[in-house]
């Protein structure tokens, strides 16, 4: 929760320390301002034995504070976590509202963003990752909360259903897919 926004208020990048952004991000919430720290999660791979996955900073050692310079710079310099605002010219550089609402625009409804594409059934795909890499197959349906997907892969003589991190498959270029087609 935040407090009520300063009519000069502007968003601010604020670099923290070493793998402290949630910490810069609380102690920052805890002086009433509103802040933005985006989070992604990523899988283990598929080499992996868990399946937990990681959850990482969108931009390590960075996260967004909306806070009226003029006021509040230095108490937010010498916040816990906080290593400096980020600043050009020697001033703070603020942040456009409509980038906020951008990245915000990627947050899934579990509250993290999502990088990966999204995928119509039937779309061909290539897995760009893991022991499957360059495997073509054919799209079929997202599992598990949109991280997994179902991917019907066609090999020379084999056509069978895998089950991948959705990281791990991007849509087939039309030109790697007629280089395809020409070779078979």
């Amino acid at each position: 929760m935040s407090a009520p926004r300063a009519v000069n208020s502007s968003w601010y990048v604020i670099y923290t320390h070493a793998k402290q952004e949630a910490r810069a991000a609380n102690n920052l919430a805890a002086w009433g301002l509103e802040t933005f720290f985006p989070r992604i999660r990523e899988g283990r791979g598929l080499t992996h034995k868990s399946a937990s996955p990681i959850i990482k900073p969108l931009f390590p050692r960075y996260v967004f504070a909306r806070f009226d310079a003029n006021v509040l710079y230095q108490k937010v310099c010498f916040t816990r976590g906080v290593h400096s605002v980020v600043n050009f010219g020697g001033m703070p550089a603020a942040v456009d509202d409509e980038i906020i609402r951008l990245i915000e625009s990627q947050l899934g409804p579990d509250g993290f963003v999502n990088l990966c594409e999204e995928f119509k059934p039937n779309e061909r795909v290539i897995i760009k990752g893991g022991p499957l890499k360059n495997l073509v197959g054919i799209f079929l349906k997202e599992v598990n909360e949109s991280r997994r997907v179902a991917v019907l892969l066609d090999a020379v003589s084999y056509q069978g259903r895998l089950i991948i991190e959705k990281e791990y498959v991007q849509r087939l270029s039309p030109q790697y897919a007629y280089a395809l087609k020409t070779n078979s």
